[in-house]
């Protein structure tokens, strides 16, 4: 007789079924325990609870009233194990001994109940096993599979002992969860980084990310998010471990249908892996979760590998012992800028929906340039990062190395690496300046760069609001260091690397360019402001989102034209360059991690040095433009402005 009728026979004859269906194992009857044992098995498999234990009755339980039962022996010594650790099946046992409370009152309610709760059970882990780590993966076919990891999870459960059980079930709950969280962060990464999350490396960032959100959205909103998270995090771990714990104690109780269900979905798995067998392009059996896993295992291991490789990479450098006389011979007395453009990669000129407007700035900007007196060349240069950590590309750019982590980040600025910015300021004869608008608060790393002064936000001078996530509008910025550094009369030669933050994301509101003389102390910012969009509302359509980005690139490609056009003379050289790509959301997956990089020049003999680059003429890079790493150009650039162009110095040992 099935389990799940046991319950349905007349009252009148349970003493008697009773007597004749004493499982081996069943304890005496009457007993507390057997009657909890048999609330928690009835409540587990949907049945309701016999009206007779309830009642009191003469104290059996449903497993002793089932003369039919074909369940093994010891499975009701199990019942009640899970019974005495609180109720797998949901149920108190301690409201069924004193007299079964609403379940006995309403129980078509509580077996309804108790099937939803191990459907949803069954759900929650079958869905964890199968979700992927990113978003453009999730659609239905990815959970359509038979995930060999709960095959092979269910089989070790049931042969394990009682207490091995619990603790495997509570293990395994919680590792799922915490897989599941790793899921939906690499889920996050991947739409803003185009990378997956590294475990090892990227805790750092969460802090990083709640200031971006306070800047965005406002104190309340990002301690709202905050919040969000931490009791997602908490709700996955726990209900993930409930869930487990749930199936394994019902595994048990029916643990010949159990058996044969995981050996029939075994037989199936092995069958459609050999069979090759797909739904939608994607293989019916999975081993999704187990190749996460693998590849977590190996991310933890190469990080503590790059960190050796890193060091070793590190100690060699070209330039590290030149004498000074020897540096930038080919740039003295020219006011040197290093331009970094937020976002500006290859997309805003190759992506059919932007190129065009986007091109149409730098043609005009061409022609205005030249019309001044400059020439221009143009290229690309391969970033180490994408869609976010700027300073990934700026510490590459200014040391020569490849820091593509956190991890070479900190390790390169707590070095003492000889830096491009740091060349100026070794040859004494350039006064070193920094324009940062996007550090708000004490940045440490600063004094790796070898700048004699840095301006970050708060000291521009700057009374206007902040556009969404930037604090400094592009215009304002260069209009500062104009006030500042370069419009000050007898200065000496400056290098200075500027930052312009206006095409940060999320691209909403966009300053507008105004005349210089309107700028001020940025108050007038206020209104443009106001007139701008809400982010939260551009970020609803991924079109306008890229319409938007695209805005961003012309407003900052148009603030610095502008200002070489207003205030370049004959010693001003620009090298000006993208740091990374835009977020997926705006490139696709397209145009790869390339940023285009352009060098203006009103002196002809600048842009004869980097005649034998290859690059082209012109503010914008074409299809066919040469690339390079990012790395390279540090090198390349002192080489080219050195006392023997086309050299490059031979290392020396420190």
């Amino acid at each position: 007789m099935s389990p799940f009728t046991s319950s349905r026979r007349p009252p009148n004859t349970d003493k008697a079924t009773t007597e004749e269906g004493l499982t081996p194992d069943g304890p005496p009857e009457g007993t507390p325990d057997d009657a909890a044992a048999g609330q928690d098995a009835a409540a587990g498999d949907g049945t309701p609870v016999r009206e007779e234990a309830a009642a009191g009755g003469d104290g059996t339980s449903p497993r002793e009233a089932a003369p039919g039962d074909s369940a093994p022996p010891g499975d009701g010594a199990a019942a009640r194990e899970e019974a005495a650790a609180g109720g797998a099946a949901g149920v108190d046992p301690d409201e069924v001994v004193a007299g079964g409370g609403r379940r006995d009152k309403y129980p078509a309610a509580a077996r309804a109940v108790a099937w939803a709760t191990t459907a949803l059970a069954a759900a929650l882990v079958l869905s964890a096993l199968l979700l992927p780590n990113q978003l453009t993966r999730l659609t239905p076919s990815t959970f359509a599979r038979i995930p060999v990891e709960g095959i092979l999870g269910a089989a070790v459960l049931l042969v394990l002992p009682p207490k091995a059980r619990r603790v495997a079930a509570v293990l395994a709950g919680a590792g799922l969860g915490l897989l599941t969280i790793l899921n939906l962060l690499d889920m996050g990464f991947h739409s803003v980084l185009d990378r997956p999350f590294d475990p090892v490396l990227d805790w750092i960032l969460f802090d990083d990310a709640e200031s971006f959100l306070r800047d965005s959205v406002g104190e309340a909103g990002a301690i709202g998010a905050v919040i969000g998270v931490v009791v997602l995090v908490l709700a996955l771990l726990v209900l993930m471990t409930l869930a487990v714990v749930r199936l394994s104690n019902l595994m048990v109780r029916h643990s010949a249908v159990a058996t044969r269900t995981t050996f029939v979905l075994g037989t199936a798995w092995i069958s459609f892996t050999a069979l090759g067998v797909q739904i939608a392009g994607v293989p019916l059996a999975s081993t999704s979760t187990a190749e996460r896993v693998n590849d977590r295992a190996h991310q933890v291991s190469a990080g503590l590998v790059d960190e050796r490789e890193f060091a070793k990479t590190a100690s060699v450098d070209a330039f590290r012992d030149t004498p000074s006389d020897q540096l930038l011979t080919g740039l003295r007395g020219k006011n040197v800028i290093f331009t970094f453009i937020e976002s500006y990669g290859r997309s805003a000129l190759q992506d059919p929906q932007m190129a065009s407007q986007v091109d149409a700035v730098l043609a005009d900007g061409n022609s205005r340039l030249r019309a001044a007196g400059f020439s221009s060349r143009s290229a690309f240069l391969t970033s180490p990062t994408t869609g976010a950590h700027s300073w990934l590309a700026h510490s590459t750019f200014a040391s020569g190395l490849w820091i593509k982590n956190e991890q070479r980040y900190r390790n390169l600025t707590s070095s003492d690496r000889f830096t491009l910015t740091g060349a100026f300021r070794r040859t004494n004869a350039w006064r070193t300046v920094g324009i940062m608008p996007g550090v708000t608060r004490a940045w440490p790393e600063g004094k790796f760069y070898g700048l004699d002064n840095i301006y970050d936000s708060r000291q521009l001078g700057y009374k206007g609001p902040k556009f969404s996530w930037t604090p400094v509008p592009d215009q304002y910025s260069l209009s500062a260091f104009e006030r500042l550094e370069h419009g000050k009369p007898g200065h000496k030669p400056l290098m200075a690397e500027i930052i312009l933050a206006s095409s940060h994301n999320p691209w909403a509101p966009i300053p507008k360019m105004i005349g210089w003389d309107e700028v001020g102390d940025g108050s007038v910012y206020n209104a443009i402001k106001k007139a701008g969009k809400d982010p939260k509302e551009v970020w609803k359509d991924p079109n306008q989102v890229r319409t938007e980005y695209r805005r961003a690139i012309q407003y900052s490609l148009n603030s610095l034209i502008s200002y070489v056009e207003k205030y370049g003379d004959d010693d001003t050289v620009l090298v000006f360059l993208g740091d990374h790509q835009p977020v997926p959301t705006v490139t696709e997956g397209n145009f790869g991690r390339d940023v285009p990089i352009t060098i203006v020049a009103h002196d002809q003999a600048v842009m004869d040095r980097i005649s034998g680059w290859g690059w082209q003429e012109g503010l914008k890079p074409g299809p066919k433009a040469p690339v390079a790493r990012m790395d390279t150009f540090r090198d390349r650039f002192l080489t080219a402005y050195g006392p023997k162009s086309g050299s490059t110095p031979s290392t020396r040992s420190r």
